[in-house]
Order: structure tokens, then C-alpha cells, then sequence
């Protein structure tokens, strides 16, 4: 699983936890290389911040850094270590961190990261509408 939660801190509210499985969905999409499932839970019109750089659709995404992305999360292990959760209505915001190590293109990866994820609920349940990952090099 992409992420482990045992140890997690701060606190997901009882209804944004399903939004809080999707996005455990989608990590875990990428990690076991089921790109078409990873977007499946990300809206047609997702904006995907990282790096200073923006995707602004799923499909962008799909023809840019999903494979890579897939790539990166099945050579590196993620621990979220604080994650916290809100939802009104049928908007909800699940904002993560973490750390991330392995290997990766022949180079180690050791990252503290954070991660927002905006989700919408509709007939089909929640999806992601924007994403803004960050990381940096541990002090």
C-alpha cells in the first residue's frame, strides 16, 4: 500500500472519510502501475500543481507524468505521518505529510513531503479536482 497510516497524527473528520479513501485509492493506483484506475478517481478538469509546474486536465496528467509518476511511486515507500481532513457538503480537502525513500532511476530518494487534495462528491463518488504536491530534502 502506498501509504501507512499507523502512526499518522491529526485527525480526518467522520465525513470526509470516504474522500480520505480515494485518495488512498489513487496512491494506491499508482503504486501497483493501475494508471487507468488512478484516473479514474481524478476529475476531467483536475488541476495538478507540482514543482511550480500545473497540469490543468486528466488528460494532460495521463500524457505527462502519470507513467512516471506510477513509475516513482512503485520504487519509493511513503509514510504519512500527519493527516488531517475536512468535508462540507460534497466538497472535501485531505492534506497530507510524509516522508518518501528508496531508489529511484538509479539515485536515492529520502523526501519530506506535503500534499493537498481538493475531491468533489458526485453519482459516482469522490473524485479529485486539484492536487498541490511540494517536498524537500530533510534537514
Amino acid at each position: 500500500h502506498a501509504h501507512e497510516h499507523a502512526q499518522t497524527a491529526g485527525s480526518v473528520a467522520a465525513e470526509a472519510a470516504a474522500a480520505a479513501m480515494s485518495v488512498d485509492a489513487f496512491h494506491a493506483a499508482l503504486k501497483g502501475g493501475d494508471t487507468a484506475a488512478a484516473l479514474a478517481l481524478l476529475a476531467p478538469d483536475v488541476m495538478i500543481f507540482e514543482e511550480g509546474g500545473a497540469e490543468r486536465s486528466r488528460d494532460e496528467y495521463a500524457s505527462h507524468h502519470l507513467v512516471s509518476d506510477a513509475a516513482f511511486s512503485a520504487a519509493s515507500e511513503t509514510t504519512v505521518t500527519r493527516r488531517s481532513g475536512w468535508a462540507d457538503g460534497d466538497i472535501a480537502w485531505i492534506t497530507s505529510e510524509g516522508r518518501t525513500t528508496g531508489q529511484f532511476n538509479g539515485r536515492a530518494v529520502d523526501r519530506l513531503t506535503t500534499e493537498t487534495m481538493v475531491l468533489k462528491r458526485d453519482a459516482d463518488g469522490w473524485r479529485i479536482r486539484h492536487i498541490h504536491w511540494s517536498s524537500r530534502t530533510p534537514r
